[in-house]
């Protein structure tokens, strides 16, 4: 299935100049869920992002010439973990998320690697991960694991 989007958009890779907006647009997206789960922390929810920020295995999303999001997809085990996935909200619900992860995932279905992630108890992004093959892995009160292994070879 292809979805088209409303904007044109990009990957280009991540410098360590992009964190400060990362973290912002973080605090940002997160709060809605975090609140929900009283679990918003002002100073936390930035500093975890510069705790765990990557450049190298991260991506800037690019919409319309401008920084509308980031994503991270780090190697791990059999794998990849995929983090620090968010998009501005003034270009959410437009196929840009559909069609970043469909990037990712060939890539992953190429290498025939595992990728998993984690979101938030609740959360509306998991319905776009469920959508591109994600299945729950497990789950506590807080934090639900879903994971995509590649498909089988023909």
């Amino acid at each position: 299935m292809h979805v088209r989007t409303t904007q044109a958009w990009d990957l280009r890779p991540a410098t360590a100049s992009d964190l400060e907006d990362i973290v912002e647009l973080r605090a940002v997206v997160m709060r809605p869920d975090l609140v929900r789960l009283g679990r918003y922390d002002e100073h936390r929810v930035r500093q975890r992002m510069r705790d765990s920020y990557v450049p190298e295995h991260t991506s800037i999303v690019v919409a319309d010439g401008r920084f509308a999001g980031s994503v991270t997809l780090k190697p791990v085990g059999d794998g990849y973990f995929l983090e620090s996935f968010y998009l501005d909200e003034a270009v959410q619900g437009r196929g840009i998320g559909s069609g970043v992860l469909r990037r990712l995932l060939e890539r992953t279905d190429a290498e025939g690697a595992t990728v998993r992630l984690i979101v938030l108890q609740g959360s509306a992004a998991r319905r776009l991960y469920e959508r591109h093959g994600f299945v729950m892995e497990h789950e506590d009160p807080i934090d639900v694991t879903l994971v995509r292994h590649p498909p089988a070879a023909p």
